[in-house]
Formats: C-alpha cells, structure tokens, sequence
C-alpha cells in the first residue's frame, strides 16, 4: 500500500499525495542510512531482473503500448557470490519515488532510500541442488514497489526456494524498465475519477486493480519456463505457493482461488473484498464467496483476523481446505514489509518519539516481528510446497518459541 498505516486497498489521501508527489524534487540531501536483516538459511542469495511482454493483452491501464509488460526480480540459491555486486532494496527510481510518498510523515529527502541493500547479488551463479526447486510467487501491496518485501524473499531464496517479486506497472509507483524507462502510478488519477463518479465506481476500481493484479500473476506463471539461464530447468512447477502483503495478499488468495497452479497462498493482512472498510461485508469478492480448496494462511496485524475483517471471514467459511488465521500480536500494517525493520532505524536517527513507530509498525519488537514472519512463513511453505512434516508442529498451535503469533479460532 501506498500508507503504510491504511489497511484498505487504496486510500484516497495517499494517492492524492502520490499524484502530486511521485517524479517531484528530491528534497533535502538523504541522511538516514538503513540496513535490512539477513536471511537466515543456508543458501547465498542471486538476483537477477527480468523483462516481461505479454503481447496477448492490451495494458489495462491505457498505457501507450498496445500490449501488457511487466518486471520482475527473480530471487534464487546461489551457488557463490564471491565477486558479484549486492543488489540495492530499491531501484534509484523506485527509491525516489517511494521517499516522496511513503506515508511515513518524515521529510522528502530525509531518509536515503536508494543507499539500503539487499542480501542478494546480481546475476550471481545459481546453484546446482540435484533436485528442482520451489517457487513462490510475491506480490506488494497496491503502490508500493516489489522490492518493499526483500527481506523475507530473500530469505526464502536462502532456504532454497526460487522467489518471483511481480511489479505491477502503473499500480506501483514507478516499475523501471531496462534503458532506465520508467512508468509510474495512474492509480492516484483513475481514484480521484472513480470517487468523483460514484460509489459504485470506486467498487469497479477496486475490483479492476485485483483483475489486473491476478492476470499479471497468471502470466508470470505461464513465464516461468522462460526465465534467463538454467532457472526454468531447476523449477519444480508442481510446487508453486504465492504471498502477499495488503493488496499482494488478497492477489495471492485469488489467484489461487483462479488458477490450479497455485498450491498454497499466505495472505499478510490483506482485505480480500472490494470495499475500503474492513468490517464492510459488501461487494465479496470470489475468493470469500467460494473459499479455496487448497491451503490458505491468514497473517494479520493486531485487530485483523477473521472474526473482525468481514471479507476474511467470509473466505475462512467457505474455504475446505487446510486454513489458519494468525495474529501477530503488537504489530501494525506495515509491520509485515521492509518498514518493519527501517521505521525504527529512521525514528533512531532522526530522533522520532517512539509514538512514530508504533503509529507506522506497531508496538513489536521488530528483531521478533521479522524472526516471527520468517520462521511461519518458511514452515507454511515448506509444509505445503516440500512436505515437510516438521513444519507441521509450528503450524498446528501457539509455539513457546513465539508467543508474538496468536492463533485466532
């Protein structure tokens, strides 16, 4: 999401920012440095950015191209990284444009966005496991670049899995194309004429960004075989999961709901109908009138869950497969990106009171916030992608390990 603070799939203040501010001024010379934690497993981390064109769709959005094109950041084991140069969390323009709308009331230019890197390295070798790997498709919440997830995609990457981060073009607030071509938001202009047209449609809206969202995953997965290099050889496509923060969450949900390729959605405090308010039963979308049938994680901050956000409720209801509702106990919305990690780090050297943190990324510790999402997030997958019954028993109940996460019943 373009707030951090907002749960709803767009929130009409932030987009409004985001019109007037996305490709302004710099600002003031950045100060605050940040660094991401490092994943965990036993893997290096390579990266490498791809081109998509999907010459069988108009854009949605009206862009001058008469064909869809997408970017995304394939995150992989790699066999050594010796040599290979660390990939920034941002692109200097996605950098830019995230430090102008970030919703985090701190000065444009205040805060170096472009200075923090990934634990990934660019077009590091991959390795070569004997086995095919795991794939789990990640998509942001609506605004936000692909690369405002890093640290647990890194992380999954460093466990052995093949992660795919989608950009959304003209959702998110700038997607880089190579040539340095950039592409920005039209979310702010198509909000500002959906509200002054109606109710209903800010509904279609809502609606055509979820639309859009899941045929760009669909097509990412009909990519998949063609990635660059020895990737699409070492992919095991029977083991597909997908997660999501915010909008990225309700994107995975439906998109398993949509597609049989999908064998496991995480969906991390998104709402899953097509309303701004999370108790609004109104306008359900597929995937909470139909449920799925394959396993679906719930991972919300403090206060969501399906007993208070109506469209999770509907989808725990209908759903017959394996599902599980978990709170993180403390945390905030943006507590389940790369915030949770940098919003303290900003307020330290800034001097922010701590009301700044637990306004934007709640009131968790976040060396346990991020330790908690990596550990249940890994074991989610590795169930349900690797079977490993091991993951089970942090699955199946509240864990003396991490009593930050509560099962909701």
């Amino acid at each position: 999401m373009i707030a951090p603070s907002r749960r709803v799939v767009l929130s009409a203040a932030a987009l409004s920012a985001a019109a007037t501010l996305v490709g302004g001024p710099a600002g003031a010379a950045p100060r605050v440095r940040m660094s991401l934690p490092e994943p965990t497993g036993p893997y290096p981390v390579g990266t490498v950015s791809v081109r998509l064109v999907d010459r069988g769709r108009r854009d949605p959005w009206g862009g001058v191209r008469p064909y869809r094109e997408l970017m995304v950041g394939v995150r992989y084991p790699a066999r050594s990284v010796r040599g290979y140069e660390c990939a920034p969390q941002m692109s200097p323009a996605a950098a830019d444009a995230y430090g102008q709308v970030s919703g985090l009331d701190v000065a444009p230019g205040a805060v170096d966005w472009a200075a923090t890197r990934s634990h990934a390295y660019t077009h590091a070798p991959v390795i070569t496991p004997g086995r095919r790997l795991p794939v789990v498709l990640y998509s942001p919440g609506a605004g936000d670049p692909r690369t405002l997830g890093t640290t647990l995609c890194d992380e999954l990457a460093s466990r052995g899995y093949v992660v795919v981060m989608v950009d959304h073009t003209y959702d998110a607030q700038v997607v880089e194309f190579p040539r340095r071509r950039l592409e920005r938001t039209v979310l702010p202009r198509e909000f500002t004429r959906a509200q002054d047209a109606g109710p209903e449609h800010v509904v279609a809206l809502l609606k055509k960004v979820v639309d859009v969202r899941v045929a760009d995953t669909r097509f990412v997965l009909d990519q998949l075989r063609h990635l660059p290099g020895p990737l699409p050889r070492l992919l095991d496509l029977d083991a597909i999961g997908m997660f999501g923060q915010s909008a990225g969450g309700f994107t995975a949900a439906q998109t398993m709901h949509d597609d049989r390729r999908i064998r496991a959605a995480l969906n991390m405090d998104g709402v899953m109908g097509y309303s701004q308010r999370d108790d609004d039963p109104a306008n359900p979308s597929p995937v909470g009138t139909d449920g799925v049938d394959r396993p679906l994680l719930l991972m919300g901050m403090d206060g969501d869950n399906h007993h208070t956000v109506a469209s999770w409720g509907a989808a725990w209801e209908h759903s017959t497969g394996w599902h599980r509702d978990l709170t993180l106990t403390g945390s905030a919305h943006a507590s389940f990106t790369d915030l949770q990690s940098q919003v303290p780090q900003i307020a330290r050297q800034l001097g922010l009171p701590d009301a700044f943190v637990v306004k934007n990324v709640g009131a968790i510790d976040p060396v346990r916030s991020v330790a908690a999402q990596k550990a249940y997030v890994s074991a989610f997958f590795d169930r349900w992608l690797r079977g490993r019954e091991e993951a089970w028993r942090l699955l199946d109940g509240p864990s003396g390990r991490w009593p930050e996460v509560r099962f909701v019943v």
